[in-house]
């Protein structure tokens, strides 16, 4: 029968090590969604705003608290394209309400950046999870949203598939329906 012997400091700094390494990637990483979050907005705001990841279920993890109103999220690796984000407190609601299937606040419009683009599954299904051949994906470049202003957007193109590069509605006739604004 082989007798195992251990040494304790050998296991305390291996495990030791292994806490290190696995803060070091934590930090990595968290630099790397804080470049992608403030990719979002202008640096006058994303320099200052909270920046917080969004789990597959849903749930938020702060990974740098801001000194203003604006909260930034990295871009999503699990879309079809880049969509990184940078909202007021009334659009992170909005965001909030949309992620989580709810309807939005009422009386609160809030501005919301993305200035890397955007790529969104579908221009006509809110949680659509990837492009079909029937929920009109869509792509978009530079721009900036306005939300939580549902019954406001009268004159504005509501169409499926519109022009990008003009002022449209996205996701008409749904609770998150939202003005999109090209900025280039």
């Amino acid at each position: 029968m082989t007798q195992r012997v251990v040494f304790p400091c050998v296991v305390a700094i291996g495990l030791t090590m292994t806490a290190v390494t696995v803060a070091a990637r934590q930090a990595a990483s968290d630099d790397a969604l804080i470049k992608s979050a403030m990719s979002a907005a202008p640096s006058a705001i994303g320099n200052d705003a909270t920046v917080i990841e969004a789990s597959a279920d849903g749930k938020m993890r702060t990974v740098r608290k801001g000194t203003n109103n604006f909260t930034c999220m990295a871009n999503n690796p699990a879309t079809p394209g880049p969509d990184p984000m940078c909202g007021d407190e009334n659009a992170m609601a909005w965001v909030h309400a949309w992620l989580t299937k709810q309807t939005p606040p009422a009386n609160k419009v809030g501005f919301m950046y993305m200035l890397a683009g955007g790529s969104d599954a579908s221009n006509t299904e809110p949680h659509a999870q990837r492009p079909t051949a029937n929920n009109n994906w869509i792509s978009t470049g530079p721009h900036v949203m306005v939300v939580g202003a549902k019954g406001m957007m009268e004159g504005y193109p509501r169409d499926a598939k519109p022009d990008t590069a003009k002022p449209y509605v996205m996701w008409a006739g749904t609770p998150y329906e939202h003005l999109m604004l090209p900025v280039r």
